[in-house]
């Protein structure tokens, strides 16, 4: 196996040794990001056309980082399968043709239905961030998340409020309705919670930080960060109101 001109013969994916040298070799080449540069100033088909051979180089680039975080973050989590999604829009119903995103994006799903949550890796230069969680839940889910915050916001918020959490992420994102949901109490205690319709989080990453010999290292510690949210939200949602599971 080669990582980006590395040799890694004689290493099995089973050796201790294998995340060592995954975190040693493994890096966003600066020539990726270079080519989401240029992308975003030339978006036509004849430029990508022309420029195909180095869009070729960023895709491989990509596919082996996407590898090696679902290599390295299944190590302390189960994944079901990760996604490098492509770099074609749909334009059809969009006022923007531009044909291509000036971003790579990858999924990775965990596991059974009692592993609730994902993760994304996105590569923009000048906006790249991991994150994660659970965005635009369906209506079940989205009840059932609303209805536990409101008969006790107290774990959610202990989990937003630890010192991890708060190094990594601040505070919990996603779009909100301006007021309460119908159904819901205006004076609810977790009126903030439950206004979303969104519940992730991320971290932002500069192009220097994506670019370091480290970034792959803080992919897996800022994924890992997320665990104590999965876990609880996983919980929530395959459980009903009185805790019992709905998996069994």
């Amino acid at each position: 196996m080669r990582l980006l001109g590395y040799s890694t013969a004689g290493i099995s994916p089973q050796s201790s040794n294998f995340t060592f040298h995954l975190f040693e070799f493994m890096k966003i080449q600066a020539s990726t990001l270079q080519f989401l540069r240029d992308l975003s100033n030339n978006n036509t088909r004849d430029w990508f056309q022309a420029n195909k051979a180095q869009y070729d180089a960023a895709l491989d680039n990509m596919k082996q980082m996407t590898s090696a975080i679902e290599n390295v973050l299944g190590e302390t989590d189960h994944l079901d399968k990760s996604t490098l999604f492509r770099i074609y829009r749909d334009v059809r119903f969009s006022k923007d043709k531009a044909p291509y995103k000036n971003n790579f994006g990858a999924g990775f799903t965990r596991a059974t239905k009692r592993l609730r949550g994902g993760y994304y890796v996105h590569i923009e230069p000048g906006a790249s961030f991991v994150g994660g969680g659970f965005w635009q839940p369906n209506n079940d889910d989205l009840k059932r998340i609303r209805d536990e915050f409101v008969v006790d916001d107290k774990p959610i918020r202990q989990i937003m409020a630890d010192a991890t959490f708060q190094k990594y992420f601040a505070t919990l994102q996603g779009d909100a309705l301006k007021t309460a949901p119908r159904g819901y109490d205006k004076d609810s205690p977790a009126l903030d919670l439950i206004r979303k319709k969104s519940f992730t989080v991320s971290r932002q990453f500069t192009d220097e930080e994506v670019l370091a010999e480290n970034f792959l290292r803080e992919v897996k510690l800022t994924m890992q960060a997320m665990r104590p949210y999965f876990d609880y939200m996983s919980m929530v949602l395959t459980t009903d109101m009185n805790g019992v599971s709905l998996l069994d």
